[in-house]
């Protein structure tokens, strides 16, 4: 964070100093909510949790070198007591981002907000010093936090932004006001609870209703491919710029391929040039996050060919997602289970079915291990028997279901599809999936492992990728 004294946070934030002998020391390390992040010049930020009250850890987070606590009562050590410590952090967001000389670049969507913020991140910074938010941490609390995380030296701060309902983007966006507006896709994810997807647009779209005009530097930058982001367009007062693979799209992809290994490949056409991409992250709906990156990179000034390169280089930041592990043994582990909704699951079975073509070269098999997609409301079945039979149009070799109702639905819908014998097999719980795994794998498969993040089928492909590890050494 930029140095400001403990006086000038506690007047930003309307608190009252508490045991602090001199107002005039600085906060020059970060700004943490856990105890175990915090340096020497820190902020500690006490939130009260279901099981953890930070006010507890106060005198130890002072130990360690923390300058002072945000808090909400009074804690035996310097402190700044304020009524509510989340809306003091965002008023010390604001304060902060507007003292920055960065670009704020903001985003949203129903899917690929994370993968897509991470590429942002990766082509900025080849042209000057960026801050972005870590993972998914895109509430109203990792938002001010990674805010804060930016100094005098960054350039581009890129903030993705999540919502779970209408006024939470609003919300944000005041908080942290964007420069430049990304909206990714209107989907089905959280599609329960906001009710319809006219509803999730309307909730997205506050985003660019943020921006400023054109006239001020504002830009938003629009799905082409996405009639719901399209029409977002009317909505604000900022320069309309669209990304896709359609012909109407400033930036957009042509010749799009994925190659044998499921990594995509594209001709990037921007204004100002074109050039060739191939990404080493995994699956072809990266192209559209990538064409999105590019929108943003191009109005920020940098050129195709820089664009490219700097794509086609860029990894994957964030755990989790189409994270690709191949075991000594020849086993190949796709691990995404950080997340999952009808569009990203329909995504990462097309790079299953992609990979599984150089798979089946070499005598091995794919295998989907999916899981239950929450927040669907009335959506569940349907969603859920839709991706238990694109399973099979696919052809993928086996299909793991993995839980309870849904999963069942899941399994069903392969089985309708023509799934039958031990092509699909519905499974109660991670630890069958590892049993059943470890009995059939052989070199040359392909697993994928997908679910809602509150399944947790990660423990899946680390029990696959720890289980090979444990033989080796048994081996030698």
């Amino acid at each position: 964070m930029i140095a400001l004294s403990l006086a000038e946070i506690a007047a930003v934030v309307g608190g009252q100093t508490h045991d602090i002998p001199d107002p005039s020391v600085e906060v020059t390390g970060p700004v943490v909510r856990d105890s175990r992040e915090v340096a020497p010049g820190s902020l500690f930020v006490a939130f009260v949790g279901e099981r953890v009250d930070g006010h507890d850890y106060a005198a130890a987070v002072v130990e360690a070198g923390a300058a002072a606590v945000l808090a909400s009562r009074p804690v035996g050590v310097p402190a700044i007591v304020v009524d509510d410590v989340q809306t003091a952090l965002g008023a010390l967001a604001r304060h902060v981002v507007n003292r920055l000389g960065a670009t704020l670049v903001a985003l949203t969507g129903s899917a690929g907000k994370t993968s897509t913020k991470d590429l942002i991140a990766q082509v900025l910074r080849r042209k000057a010093p960026t801050v972005f938010t870590p993972g998914s941490l895109n509430n109203e609390i990792g938002l001010p936090l990674t805010a804060l995380s930016a100094t005098g030296e960054t350039r581009f701060l890129v903030l993705e932004m999540g919502a779970r309902g209408i006024g939470h983007i609003r919300y944000l966006a005041d908080l942290t006001p964007p420069k430049i507006g990304l909206v990714l896709n209107v989907g089905t994810a959280h599609i329960g609870e906001f009710g319809g997807r006219e509803q999730i647009a309307q909730a997205k779209g506050e985003l660019v209703e943020a921006l400023p005009p054109a006239a001020e530097g504002g830009v938003a930058i629009l799905n082409a491919d996405d009639p719901l982001v399209r029409a977002m367009a009317s909505r604000t007062k900022a320069k309309a710029v669209f990304f896709g693979e359609s012909d109407e799209a400033d930036v957009r992809a042509e010749n799009v391929r994925l190659m044998d290994t499921g990594q995509p490949a594209f001709r990037l056409h921007t204004p100002s040039g074109c050039s060739d991409v191939t990404m080493r992250l995994y699956g072809e709906h990266h192209v559209s996050n990538a064409l999105a990156a590019a929108a943003v990179a191009h109005e920020l000034g940098m050129s195709a060919q820089e664009i490219a390169t700097a794509l086609s280089e860029a990894g994957s930041l964030s755990r989790w997602r189409m994270e690709v592990t191949e075991r000594p043994d020849g086993v190949t582990i796709v691990n995404d289970a950080y997340n999952a909704n009808p569009e990203s699951m329909r995504a990462a079975l097309r790079a299953l079915a992609a990979m599984g073509e150089a798979s089946r070269a070499k005598g091995g098999r794919t295998w989907a291990v999916l899981g239950k997609m929450a927040e669907l409301g009335d959506e569940a079945l349907a969603e859920h028997d839709a991706v238990g039979r694109l399973a099979v149009r696919l052809n993928v070799g086996k299909l793991v279901a993995v839980g309870g109702r849904e999963a069942a639905w899941l399994q069903l819908g392969a089985y309708n599809e023509g799934s039958w014998g031990e092509e699909s097999v519905h499974v109660s719980d991670a630890q069958a999936a590892v049993d059943l795994l470890r009995s059939e794998l052989r070199p040359g498969d392909v697993v994928l492992v997908k679910a809602s993040r509150s399944v947790g089928l990660e423990s899946v492909a680390q029990a696959l990728l720890a289980a090979d590890a444990e033989g080796e050494v048994a081996a030698r």
